[in-house]
């Protein structure tokens, strides 16, 4: 039985769309790439139908990723759809949880950073105004989340570390 996992980020163009990259990169790196299906969204509107913003994508090529897929809005209907739901900052996580009033998903809804494991942040910093050592470290912290949260995912498994940037 495979789990689905959501990254959502304000835009889509940014920090879920890295997370979902890193994610499907470390599933398919440990061979485990069949029980675990992700997706992004954005708690938005901006950036419906872009691809992902052009600085994360060339920032990502440099440690050997490539970020895919087109921006989305979530949907109420993601809430019952995906087993988790990881909110890259707290102002996200309010936007999701708005949209289960009833609170009947709220257990699926996490903070990304809660899986962090060697970076003290709680939450992932939006590198979309910032230079480009903003979009390096998006990446750097969000492999440790996504790492940490597989880990929790799938206890022992064998996950490569980041890569050196190139």
């Amino acid at each position: 039985m495979s789990q689905k996992l959501l990254f959502v980020c304000l835009g889509n163009i940014c920090r879920s769309p890295t997370a979902e990259g890193i994610t499907d990169h470390l599933l398919r790196s440990s061979g485990i790439p069949e029980e675990i299906l992700c997706d992004s969204a954005g708690t938005a509107a901006y950036h419906v139908g872009s691809p992902p913003d052009r600085r994360m994508r060339q920032a990502a090529q440099r440690y050997g990723l490539e970020l895919r897929g087109e921006a989305r809005q979530i949907r109420p209907t993601d809430l019952q759809e995906f087993d988790l739901i990881l909110a890259m900052d707290r102002q996200n996580y309010r936007d999701i949880l708005s949209l289960d009033p009833q609170g009947k998903y709220a257990e699926k809804v996490r903070l990304m950073c809660s899986y962090c494991r060697s970076h003290p942040d709680a939450e992932v910093p939006d590198p979309y105004y910032g230079g480009e050592a903003g979009f390096h470290y998006v990446i750097e912290l969000l492999w440790d989340a996504c790492s940490g949260l597989l880990d929790s995912l799938v206890p022992g498994v064998n996950l490569p570390p980041l890569p050196p940037r190139a």
